[in-house]
């Protein structure tokens, strides 16, 4: 498949060097868990005691509203975090949204599955009009049917990896709006550059359709800027290519959180985190994919100190914002231990 179709919204899985045998491969191979490893790892979510798995108290947070949002200047990037990995950016003027999960649970439930116990700083209904919305993978704390439901008629374009465009069209959204990608797709419209960068992850929404669509990262250039939303990922040799052909990055959004020794090949530990960081050639990193869903059985606070204390050692500028925060991608980090 080639830059162009992805550009125009065309999806062809057939030509990706990912896809065998009707489902997307890692360029590594991670392991699979088996029947029994599954099992145990139910077991322990039903049988482990937790300790401080959510807050005792209110977290805090920055309300934003429509109206601050038209405020902000439109002669540089702007970012202000959502919750777990959704990030609004206002991008010279555009409003761009990155893995937009608004729903009280990640989970295909309303009534049983993660939780939110940190509220997002803005609804839907209060965005402005959205240019752009992208997501990294199809799980639940990722993509929101609920959110791309109601964001369908506030929204110009929406990118995707290879196989969740059949997702969003069966929920409403114009074929002509989505743009789905293969890894290493660029897709270059006046001062930008998009490119859809790999992972080391798996997908899969139900019991049947594990790993039938892709998963990946956003690599985005816009003018002199350059940033990267790191979506899902266990710690690869991959970031450091990415770092190489599209770095050094002014700031880095990368998942940190949600990690276990029975799940290490696909989600990193803090101490990976910097890593990639440091791999991707970033200067200002920012901490994601914490502080708003019980999705592991570490301590909610435990990704947020951990990744503290690497970047201190590592002397790497670690921003902290709180959920709400709007800030610049020229901005010095915000030291805040919020947590």
């Amino acid at each position: 498949m080639n830059n162009q179709l992805a550009a125009e919204g065309v999806s062809d899985n057939s030509h990706s060097a990912q896809l065998s045998d009707g489902k997307f491969h890692n360029s590594a191979e991670v392991e699979r868990p088996s029947f029994k490893k599954t099992l145990g790892i139910f077991k322990r979510f039903i049988t482990e005691k937790k300790i401080d798995a959510e807050p005792k108290g209110e977290l805090p947070m920055h309300s934003v509203s429509h109206a601050q949002l038209e405020r902000l200047s439109n002669d540089t990037v702007h970012f202000v975090k959502l919750g777990h990995s959704s990030i609004l950016a206002k991008v010279y003027g555009e409003y761009w949204l990155f893995d937009p999960v608004f729903s009280e649970r990640a989970s295909p439930f309303s009534f049983i599955g993660p939780k939110r116990f940190q509220p997002t700083p803005i609804s839907i209904a209060e965005l402005p009009n959205i240019a752009k919305v992208f997501i990294s993978h199809n799980h639940y704390d990722h993509l929101d049917k609920a959110a791309i439901k109601q964001l369908v008629d506030k929204t110009d374009s929406f990118y995707v990896p290879l196989g969740v465009e059949n997702d969003l069209k069966k929920w409403g959204v114009d074929e002509q709006k989505v743009h789905s990608f293969d890894w290493w797709q660029e897709q270059n419209i006046a001062n930008s550059q998009i490119v859809f960068t790999p992972t080391q992850h798996f997908s899969g929404r139900g019991l049947t359709d594990g790993n039938k669509t892709l998963w990946g990262s956003w690599a985005i250039k816009v003018n002199d800027k350059r940033f990267y939303f790191s979506g899902d990922s266990g710690y690869f040799a991959g970031f450091k290519e990415i770092g190489n052909r599209y770095g050094p990055f002014d700031i880095t959004f990368i998942e940190t959180g949600a990690y276990d020794k029975d799940w290490a090949d696909i989600h990193m530990t803090p101490e990976q985190s910097v890593q990639a960081h440091l791999d991707l050639q970033g200067d200002v990193m920012v901490p994601v994919h914490n502080g708003t869903f019980d999705l592991a059985f570490h301590a909610w606070y435990d990704p947020l100190k951990r990744v503290a204390k690497k970047a201190g050692q590592e002397q790497v500028s670690l921003s902290t914002p709180l959920v709400g925060e709007v800030f610049k991608i020229q901005d010095t980090a915000i030291d805040k231990a919020w947590w």
